[in-house]
């Protein structure tokens, strides 16, 4: 579970104070799929990047599976952070140079598996997203739908609790946008992680079983 007290987060450009965050209380529940919904500018991605630990609160607490992740210094949230959460991003962020195979077992080799280990998870990862007959392929080769569900396989082959998605179908077609959200869904049955999508679309948040709307640094509702 993910749950949020009274979080803030202040930026400062010279003289001026931006409330990007203004008290969010939020709980997330295990192995669902939420959404967080609003234009541009309401702090969804600021949100996300607080929860995940990439950025920290001005204020406010976030626990994360229990652990207080606010308390956390920066080398253990880290390792938190590689052990427990996988990343999905909006233009792929694949290593140009690595082949399919190559973006996704490469996490596993930063936490120190050994290199028969990731293939051999790598390769099941691929299958499992579809793209097994891709593995050799270069991002230059690869469409924006298979290079998101590359980056997709990159994320879920740590077997992750968490995964992180900010704005995963906002480069894709409409009809790629849902073939990577019904990907989504089908691993979520299958792997019970939890996933929070970050998205502008309300289209997405059909596939949610959670949706928190924001605007202006706040939630503005809750379905």
């Amino acid at each position: 579970m993910i749950v949020t007290e009274n979080l803030k987060k202040i930026y400062n450009t010279g003289d001026l104070e931006v409330d990007a965050l203004n008290g969010i209380n939020l709980k997330i529940e295990e192995g669902k799929i939420v959404s967080i919904l609003g234009p541009s500018g309401s702090g969804k991605s600021t949100l996300l990047n607080c929860l995940s630990g990439i950025d920290r609160p001005t204020e406010g607490k976030i626990k994360v599976a229990g652990i207080e992740i606010t308390e956390l210094k920066d080398n253990e949230l880290t390792s938190f952070r590689s052990k427990n959460m996988g990343f999905i991003f909006q233009s792929y962020n694949l290593i140009p140079v690595l082949n399919s195979v190559e973006n996704v077992e490469l996490p596993l080799l930063i936490n120190g598996e050994n290199e028969k280990t990731s293939r051999k998870k790598a390769l099941e990862m691929l299958q499992q997203v579809g793209l097994s007959k891709r593995s050799k392929s270069f991002p230059s080769m690869l469409s924006g739908g298979e290079s998101q569900r590359v980056a997709i396989a990159r994320a879920l082959v740590t077997t992750p609790k968490i995964v992180w998605a900010d704005e995963p179908t906002g480069a894709l077609d409409t009809k790629t946008s849902m073939e990577i959200m019904n990907l989504i869904v089908k691993l979520n049955k299958e792997n019970a992680q939890t996933f929070v999508i970050v998205t502008h679309d309300i289209r997405i948040t059909e596939y949610s079983s959670k949706i928190f709307e924001m605007d202006s640094g706040k939630i503005i509702s809750e379905r």
